[in-house]
C-alpha cells in the first residue's frame, strides 16, 4: 500500500536576489516499509523537499504547487491544527543536528514523555514505559537511568539516537530522516543504519533517508533518488542505480566515493560548482558540468523518461550501458 505519493512538488523561495525554485516539480511515491535514499550535493533541494512534505517551510518559502498525498489525504490542504496532530505522531522527523530535537534544559524524560502525551491520552508512567522501550530499541544501554539525564550527559552518537528513539516513540507510518548520520564517526554511523534499517522491517514503517552520500544508502535503500538543482534527476532500484547510473551526474557522485576505484586510481571530481539557484541556467541545470553536454542541452530542458525496470530518467545523452 503507498503510503505517500508526492506529486510535482514546487517550493520556491521570493528573496530579493529572485525567485528560488528549491524544489521544482518533484514526484515519488513510498511504499509501506520501504526506504528511499534522496541523494544530492548539498543546495539540491533534498531537505527543503523533507521540510515541504511536513509543511515545516518557513518564509520567504513557500509550497507553490504540486501535492503530497499521505495515505491518501492531500497534506498541503490540510488546516495547521490537523497538520500539527499528524506530525510527530504519523509523520516523524530526524534532524541533522539532534540539538534541534532535544531541549538542552530538560531532562530527556521529560521530553519523551511530553512527545507521547501530546498525541494520546496516557498516564505519565505509561509514557514513561514507553519511552524505556523505546531507547531499548536505539541500542542505549540502561535506558530507565538514561532517562534521568540531560541531553548534554550523552555523546554526539547517544543523542542522535535519543532523537530516533523520539522519531519512534508514537508508531509514526512515516519517518524522515534529514543527514542523521553526518557528524558521528564511521563506527557510530554503521550501528545507527543497521539499527534503522532492522526498525523499519520490524514496524513497517517507511523511511526517507536524506543524504549526500551514496555510500550511506548503499546498504540501507530499497529505492534510489537522485536530486540536483531542485529536480529528480534519476530514480530507480538502489542496486540499479548504484551499479550502473544512467545520469552523468549519477555516475559523477559514484566515483567521488573513496575506495569505489580500483587502489591507487585517483577520486573522480565533478567539475565545477552547484548553480545559482536563483540564476539557472537555460536547457539542462547540469549542462555547465557534465561531459556529456551538447548544444541541444544548452537549449532544452529534459522532461522525466521512463527507462524501464521501475527507472526514470532526465537526461538527453544518458550513459549508454546503463540504459541498455
Amino acid at each position: 500500500m503507498t503510503v505517500l505519493s508526492v506529486e510535482n512538488l514546487q517550493t520556491h523561495f521570493f528573496t530579493d536576489a529572485g525567485v528560488v525554485k528549491a524544489v521544482d516539480g518533484v514526484s515519488f511515491s513510498l511504499e509501506e516499509g520501504e526506504v528511499l535514499g534522496l541523494v544530492g550535493e548539498s543546495g539540491s533541494g533534498k531537505t527543503v523537499t523533507g521540510f515541504s512534505i511536513l509543511r515545516l517551510v518557513d518564509p520567504p518559502g513557500r509550497v507553490t504547487g504540486g501535492r503530497i498525498l499521505f495515505r491518501g489525504q492531500d497534506l498541503a490542504k490540510l488546516p495547521d491544527r490537523e497538520m500539527r496532530r499528524l506530525r510527530g505522531n504519523r509523520i516523524a522527523m530526524i534532524f541533522q543536528d539532534p540539538m534541534m530535537t532535544l531541549n538542552p534544559v530538560l531532562r530527556i524524560d521529560t521530553q519523551m514523555i511530553e512527545a507521547v502525551q501530546a498525541h494520546e491520552k496516557v498516564s505519565k508512567a505509561a509514557a514513561r514505559d514507553r519511552a524505556v522501550q523505546a531507547l531499548a530499541r536505539v541500542g542505549i544501554p540502561s535506558p530507565a537511568e538514561r532517562l534521568n539525564a540531560y541531553p548534554h550527559q550523552f555523546s554526539g552518537g547517544m543523542r542522535q539516537r535519543v532523537a530516533i528513539a523520539i522519531a519512534l516513540l508514537n508508531g509514526p507510518d512515516l519517518i524522515i530522516a534529514d543527514e542523521p548520520t553526518t557528524a558521528l564517526d564511521v563506527t557510530i554511523q554503521s550501528q545507527i543504519l543497521a539499527e534503522v534499517q532492522g526498525l523499519a522491517r520490524e514496524t513497517g514503517t517507511s523511511l526517507i533517508w536524506i543524504t549526500h552520500d551514496l555510500a550511506v544508502v548503499a546498504g540501507l535503500a530499497d529505492r534510489i533518488a537522485v536530486m540536483y538543482a531542485g529536480r529528480i534527476v534519476e530514480s530507480g532500484p538502489a542496486s540499479a542505480i548504484l551499479t550502473a547510473p544512467a545520469h552523468p551526474y549519477t555516475a559523477g557522485l559514484l566515483g567521488s566515493i573513496p575506495g569505489h576505484g580500483r587502489r591507487g586510481d585517483r577520486l573522480t571530481q565533478i567539475p565545477g560548482m552547484a548553480p545559482n539557484m536563483a540564476h539557472l541556467p537555460p536547457g539542462c541545470a547540469f549542462a555547465p558540468r557534465c561531459p556529456r553536454v551538447s548544444d541541444a542541452c544548452r537549449a532544452t530542458a529534459p522532461e522525466v523518461t521512463e527507462t524501464g525496470a521501475g527507472r526514470a530518467l532526465r537526461c538527453l545523452h544518458p550513459l549508454t550501458e546503463a540504459v541498455a
